[in-house]
């Protein structure tokens, strides 16, 4: 009796359910691809970072320079040539951030050889007059390690631009540039699919 009890307390048990297999678990190719980073372009943008600090420096010294020129009086011209300068150490800085805004109008710049005679030229003008006063051996100093590392900066930019190095940096900037937005619409599919499977699986319910 008592088994058939425990066999009619085994029927009388609804059947469970059978549950619905987990969703597969998917690999983030998005993350993946984003992952690998240019060995080329970091370089790139690292020493575009440093000819742009190189070309701060130059600057800094040069406003030291002109400040120094007009307040004692001592060589106006050298004071207008130190404002030039400045300028243009500016806008070498600025050239190195590559926005579009500033490339629009220097075309030119966008070519590494043009860019580095540019920084040469500013390398020059910054150790161009040096003032051999026992009072400003600092000022000289700073006007000789700013004007070097530009001028190394300068070189390295024309002998790369002679190997066409910023052709292949731009092709592979631009080949990047495709992938981020292939990951991007890739990412906003899946969150799309994602969305419509949970509204599936909602309306099942």
């Amino acid at each position: 009796m008592a088994r058939n009890g425990e066999r009619v307390g085994e029927i009388s048990q609804p059947p469970p359910q059978p549950q619905s297999p987990p969703p597969p678990a998917r690999a983030s190719s998005g993350g993946r691809l984003r992952n690998r980073a240019d060995p080329l372009l970091v370089v790139c943008r690292c020493f575009s970072v440093l000819t742009s600090l190189t070309a701060l420096l130059c600057l800094a010294v040069n406003v030291l320079s002109a400040i120094r020129s007009f307040k004692n009086g001592s060589d106006i011209f050298d004071g207008i040539f130190r404002c030039y300068a400045v300028v243009i150490a500016f806008f070498v800085a600025l050239a190195e951030t590559e926005w579009q805004f500033v490339l629009k109008f220097t075309k030119v710049l966008e070519y590494w050889v043009a860019r580095g005679m540019l920084q040469i030229f500013v390398a020059v003008m910054t150790r161009a007059f040096p003032d051999y006063s026992a009072k400003q051996k600092d000022l000289i100093l700073l006007q000789n390690i700013a004007s070097y590392m530009l001028l190394a900066c300068g070189v390295v930019y024309v002998i790369s631009g002679i190997l066409c190095i910023g052709c292949i940096k731009r092709a592979r900037q631009q080949k990047e540039m495709t992938r981020d937005q292939a990951v991007k619409d890739l990412e906003d599919l899946e969150r799309r699919r994602e969305e419509l499977e949970q509204l599936l699986v909602a309306e099942r319910v």
